[in-house]
């Protein structure tokens, strides 16, 4: 979906280009929803669907606009603080977990907003002078990809929403295909194992490169791994079936203590949207055997199809049932290049066992956006690769998504490895 990083000699029109088909592309994710259904939070660490809408057109306004376009005016002064996500150098914001009491603005307002903003930036992208667009190349093209991430969010945070609802409604009709990522259809192939010598081996986005990173994947360095096999294929709802019917979460000897705990406590029987064939939601649809709520609605659970919705401590249960262990981020990311590695995207993200710290010689951004990334390494564990709902182009293997261990209403999963 995105062009390469802009260099100062990018032409006016790839920069308006990228910016019309990232933003058209977050209106046409919302269509399907009611103006009800943008206004709902599930839980603290969702967002509604409205909010995503105003916040992505928030970074261009705040971080662009209000930058490089001394005309601007912002389009209401309170949508600063209502808006604003994690940025303290900006200023106070509402409270994130209850983000879901903001039925004001309306939905309309929203869209109002993005219409203006964009009508600003568009202006801007076409009559700013050669040194100001190339000063503000860089702070647009992150703000893209921002918009990118916020449009698979929207996607995983109404899907939560929707489980939550007693009519479980789809998102979109079953078998119907949404615009992201693309291999989610492929035939499973069967499961081999792939060797990799180990050894020292070069990892992270290349620093010379002109092809766009984040923060957090940079400076290319050496790292050591030893020799291992890593599986080609990711792990099947079929496969962690026979998991939880070996009684895999009732044996505490396969799970992290941290994780037995989550498990006793949460009640976890199965993947977040898996429904068993005693739950009484199906009992009152007449439905028999496992049954998964996804985007398309709920649907019986098609043991070809990649496990997901799985958290850090389910993914490494299953791992240590199976004999097996779950890759660092450097035995992925190396491995994705070998012969034979299939689904590296497009299906799942895909749980490591690194922890989110920052790469030797790490350096945040400058200005408000050194609080992009830098600020959460801490508490969290890598996922490498990228599922259904990441809009396509938006990733690469040097990629590094993040998430603490218990959160699994992500599209995550897991692939083997194992000492050679």
């Amino acid at each position: 979906m995105l062009s390469p990083r802009p260099k100062h000699s990018i032409q006016r029109e790839e920069l308006r280009a990228a910016y019309e088909s990232v933003r058209a592309h977050s209106l046409a994710l919302a269509e399907p929803l009611s103006p009800e259904d943008q206004c709902v939070q599930s839980m603290p660490d969702a967002s509604p669907t409205k909010w995503h809408l105003a916040h992505t057109t928030w970074f261009f306004e705040t971080l662009v606009l209000r930058e490089h376009d001394p005309e601007y005016g912002v389009f209401d002064p309170h949508f600063a603080y209502l808006f604003n996500s994690y940025y303290e150098a900006l200023g106070p914001r509402h409270a994130r977990p209850e983000r879901g009491m903001l039925s004001r603005p309306t939905h309309d307002q929203v869209l109002a907003y993005r219409q203006y903003v964009d009508q600003a930036m568009v202006a801007l992208i076409d009559d700013a002078a050669p040194d100001v667009l190339a000063a503000l190349s860089h702070m647009l093209e992150l703000g893209l990809h921002h918009e990118q991430q916020h449009q698979e969010l929207l996607l995983t945070d109404i899907l939560h929403a929707f489980s939550r609802n007693p009519l479980l409604p789809a998102y979109r009709p079953p078998n119907v295909t949404i615009e992201a990522g693309n291999a989610a259809n492929d035939a499973m192939p069967p499961m081999e194992w792939l060797r990799h010598p180990g050894g020292m081996v070069e990892v992270g986005h290349a620093n010379q490169s002109t092809a766009f990173a984040f923060d957090n994947e940079r400076p290319r360095h050496a790292v050591h791994v030893h020799p291992y096999i890593i599986a080609n294929r990711l792990v099947t709802c079929g496969e962690y079936a026979r998991f939880i019917e070996d009684g895999g979460y009732d044996r505490p000897e396969f799970w992290l203590s941290d994780g037995w705990a989550t498990v006793r406590a949460q009640e976890w029987r199965a993947p977040a949207y898996w429904l068993l064939d005693a739950d009484p939601r199906l009992r009152a649809r007449g439905l028999e055997g496992t049954h998964v709520f996804g985007l398309g609605g709920l649907l019986p659970m098609d043991p070809q199809e990649p496990v997901a919705q799985l958290s850090l401590y389910e993914a490494a249960a299953y791992a240590a049932w199976a004999d097996a262990r779950l890759p660092t981020e450097f035995e992925w990311e190396v491995a994705s290049s070998l012969p034979g590695f299939t689904q590296a995207d497009g299906h799942v993200w895909q749980w490591t066992r690194s922890s989110y710290d920052p790469y030797p010689g790490f350096r945040p951004l400058s200005g408000a956006a050194a609080e992009y990334n830098g600020k959460f390494m801490v508490g969290q564990l890598v996922l490498r690769g990228g599922s259904i709902a990441t809009p396509p182009g938006h990733t690469r293997t040097t990629y590094r998504n993040f998430f603490p261990p218990a959160a699994r209403w992500q599209f995550s999963g897991l692939r083997l490895a194992r000492d050679a």
